[in-house]
């Protein structure tokens, strides 16, 4: 391995299987991508379905696409069963998938779209799936999280669909810590439980994606206009993802992000979250809420 970790480091994958959420665009797309170039069997778990086929055509190698809609706990019930059925075992659970900065908006369950979405319904999914990838050498549960879980980093338990009032970037900024307490929780369990499953996280830093595009069009516009200057391509910011889920040096509870200055683009590295989100109390009292209102359970 060189002095920089790229996807040329990433093992070979045959025989694996790998569900990536939100993988027809951006992030997703790119982790897809490399995961079946590289051997495994990829599940593009996506909202709309045909630019998930559409997607799926563009890469090369065994590609599935499910129809999951993470903003409705019966349609993360209804994939889950659909990809039990499908698939006996699961190696790699990437949870990608995001909405950022939008309106205040909420659910089908009524949670607000930024919490339901990025962390409550990934929370279901990971449960429901879970007992497919205990049994499973290195297997991995990978959540993205971002550099924005530091805004207002704080998990608002009086008022955690801010119900009350509503910040675009406070809202998201849960959604994000809340990414990563689990991710820390639920290494404590599997690691109590016993190998071989672990749990790690990643942040892609600053990269050109489609999820600004529900930002306040004065802030649309200049991160348009500076993009090129301050910002990396999907492709690179997939590789802390990537690196998470396959580098066989990772470890349970680990978070990776660009290596570069304020973790803003590079290659990937181990990098380290808010004091916040380190927390006990808080994770297992996450954990506890977060079971309650999605009625999901995890077996360890």
């Amino acid at each position: 391995m060189g002095t920089h970790w790229t996807a040329d480091d990433i093992p070979d994958q045959q025989g694996r299987v790998a569900v990536v959420t939100g993988a027809n665009t951006g992030l997703g797309f790119e982790t897809a991508k490399v995961l079946a170039g590289r051997g495994a069997t990829v599940v593009l778990a996506v909202r709309d379905v045909d630019k998930g086929e559409r997607a799926a055509a563009r890469m090369a190698g065994a590609v599935a696409v499910q129809q999951l809609d993470l903003t409705s706990l019966d349609s993360v019930r209804t994939a889950a069963a659909q990809l039990r059925r499908a698939h006996p075992q699961i190696d790699l659970l990437i949870n990608n998938a995001g909405v950022m900065y939008t309106p205040r908006q909420s659910t089908v369950d009524g949670f607000e779209r930024q919490f339901g979405t990025n962390h409550l319904g990934h929370f279901a999914l990971t449960g429901l799936l879970l007992d497919l990838l205990l049994p499973v050498p290195g297997s991995r549960v990978v959540t993205v999280s971002s550099t924005g879980h530091r805004i207002r980093a704080a998990i608002h338990f009086d008022d955690l669909q801010w119900e009350r009032s509503y910040s675009r970037a406070g809202a998201y900024g849960q959604s994000k810590l809340a990414n990563l307490m689990f991710t820390y929780e639920l290494q404590r369990r599997l690691a109590a439980h016993g190998p071989p499953t672990l749990a790690a996280a990643a942040h892609p830093g600053v990269s050109n994606t489609e999820l600004v595009r529900n930002s306040p069009a004065l802030v649309r516009a200049p991160m348009d206009r500076l993009a090129p200057l301050v910002t990396q391509s999907a492709a690179m910011g997939a590789l802390p993802t990537l690196r998470a889920a396959t580098d066989p040096s990772v470890l349970g509870g680990q978070y990776y992000g660009p290596g570069g200055r304020r973790e803003v683009r590079g290659y990937p590295r181990l990098v380290t979250s808010s004091p916040e989100s380190y927390d006990l109390a808080v994770q297992q009292r996450l954990w506890a809420v977060s079971e309650d209102l999605t009625g999901v359970t995890f077996g360890v």
